[in-house]
């Protein structure tokens, strides 16, 4: 077995990938030109899939047990979580580096998770009309109700509109800062990493939601255009 094997979550009309962790994946693969294929497999299928070949997640870090992405490697090792596969990435296939080590990953790590969290009410309700196969989007909705304790119908309205975006101001503003400290358009300067994959990630999960969504935020903060832009080679592969 060459080849690694990539768990995503299939699209509805095309299979492609569209959320921001399985990004962070595709983009760390793309970059490090990786021979790789895909294996969709919709929400509810995940855990019955996974559970077979890897241990759950730590309910510390995650609160679900079985989780995309998750990726075979050539010696028949099963790694979830996208971070998890980054370290093994980098372990197997040292050149280019991702720079790992770089203190500005923790910070990324913990500010655009906070911007999607402030979000939620934006982007969750857009997600099962606009990208999921029937069986996922009957599981993301409930499992969401779940989660947050309200009505999926009611979410737009409850947790959404401009309180949310102005929640998200400062973290969206604190990433533009992180550009432009080293001249863009990347966190490094002219020198990629992970934490670029981790903000185009996201970046790619909004725009696959809807352009508008994309285009608020690059317009917040223009850094954040110029980031995405410059990634856009290891954004062409998104399905296969």
């Amino acid at each position: 077995m060459s080849q690694v094997s990539l768990y995503d979550l299939p699209s509805k009309g095309r299979c492609a990938c569209w959320s921001l962790n399985p990004w962070k994946t595709r983009l760390a693969l793309n970059f490090k030109g990786v021979d790789y294929k895909t294996e969709w497999v919709e929400y509810p299928d995940i855990a019955s899939t996974l559970k077979p070949r890897v241990e759950p997640n730590k309910p510390s870090l995650n609160p679900v047990q079985y989780s995309i992405p998750t990726a075979r490697f050539p010696d028949n090792t099963y790694i979830m979580d996208s971070k998890a596969i980054a370290l093994r990435l980098e372990k197997d296939y040292p050149s280019p580096s991702m720079h790992l080590n770089s203190p500005i990953l923790p910070e990324v790590e913990k500010v655009v998770p906070s911007i999607n969290a402030a979000l939620r009410g934006v982007w969750c309700p857009k997600v099962p009309p606009q990208l999921l196969n029937e069986p996922s989007r009957e599981y993301f909705v409930r499992t969401r109700e779940e989660r947050f304790g309200i009505k999926f119908e009611n979410m737009a309205e409850t947790m959404g509109g401009e309180e949310a975006w102005m929640e998200a101001l400062p973290g969206i503003k604190a990433l533009g800062e992180i550009l432009r400290k080293n001249g863009g358009p990347f966190v490094q300067g002219e020198t990629v990493s992970y934490a670029d994959f981790v903000i185009v990630g996201w970046l790619r999960f909004y725009k696959v939601i809807e352009e508008d969504l994309f285009k608020r935020v690059v317009d917040i903060e223009p850094a954040l255009g110029k980031l995405y832009y410059a990634s856009k080679q290891w954004l062409e592969r998104d399905d296969h």
